[in-house]
């Protein structure tokens, strides 16, 4: 597939996805959707045969993402209503769920703003850094809707029931050091560094122990659902496959003769 509407590279294990419409601040339209499937399909194949390590999400210009561009799907009048709930089943839904379950870390390094489904589609994402001069913002009460995208999971998840409905149901923009402080986010960082330590974070995970990370990712995401048993026992099977991973023998080897370990993610 040819990429019209986002940049997508892998080199040296990172792979990067760059949302690429600047000019509309990088809202998504259905080729858009269209084409970061694509991308995800073609990093979950990176990540099975080694060559991608880790996923970074980013957007290009001065905008992470604007969520939804409303021109895609505007309505004539008289004509019949966009089915919107058809639209988060067939695209925003599988978007976050695809984040997820990626077998590998994903970083968004949110650059700018980061509204509606962009603001959320960067909370299904496993490591969030932020530019000092980002903000996330929970715009669709402006509009009569619910915060989609996963929204109404995510939010009270990691701020709590107070402030997600505050920021659910005024829309007041919330800025990239507050969403730290608040444990919205890992980490606002200053725009003059922000490229350099989104870098630094991403070949850190290049070459970590990719296997042991993807597991991490998978008992913490089981963990809201699961009981107190159910979770022991799921880190009982998850550390039984992992104890006979390569990477758990090269870490073991790399501690007794006090060596940096050389994981492969395998």
């Amino acid at each position: 597939m040819d990429y019209h509407n986002i940049l997508f590279d892998i080199s040296d294990g990172v792979a990067t996805l760059t949302l690429n419409r600047p000019d509309k601040l990088n809202s998504f339209t259905q080729a858009m959707h269209d084409e970061v499937r694509h991308a995800l399909r073609r990093t979950g194949s990176a990540a099975a045969d080694g060559s991608a390590r880790v996923l970074v999400l980013t957007g290009a210009g001065r905008g992470f993402c604007a969520g939804q561009d409303l021109s895609d799907r505007a309505v004539e009048p008289g004509a019949r209503a966009v089915d919107l709930g058809d639209s988060v089943e067939k695209n925003y839904a599988p978007l976050v769920q695809s984040l997820r379950a990626l077998p590998l870390p994903v970083i968004c390094a949110v650059n700018g703003v980061a509204a509606g489904a962009g603001a959320n589609i960067a909370l299904a994402c496993d490591i969030v850094l932020a530019a000092h001069s980002a903000s996330f913002v929970e715009v669709f009460c402006k509009l009569g809707l619910i915060p989609d995208t996963g929204g109404t999971y995510f939010l009270p998840r990691l701020v709590g029931s107070a402030r997600a409905m505050g920021l659910a149901m005024t829309g007041e923009k919330l800025s990239a050091e507050k969403a730290e402080a608040w444990g919205l986010i890992w980490r606002a960082i200053p725009d003059v560094d922000f490229a350099a330590e989104v870098q630094a974070m991403a070949r850190h995970f290049a070459s970590a122990p990719t296997k042991g990370l993807a597991f991490t990712k998978q008992a913490l995401h089981a963990s809201g659902q699961n009981s107190l048993q159910q979770q022991l026992a799921l880190e009982c099977g998850m550390m039984s496959e992992l104890g006979r991973s390569d990477d758990y023998r090269e870490g073991v080897a790399a501690f007794m003769e006090k060596r940096a370990p050389q994981f492969r993610g395998r």
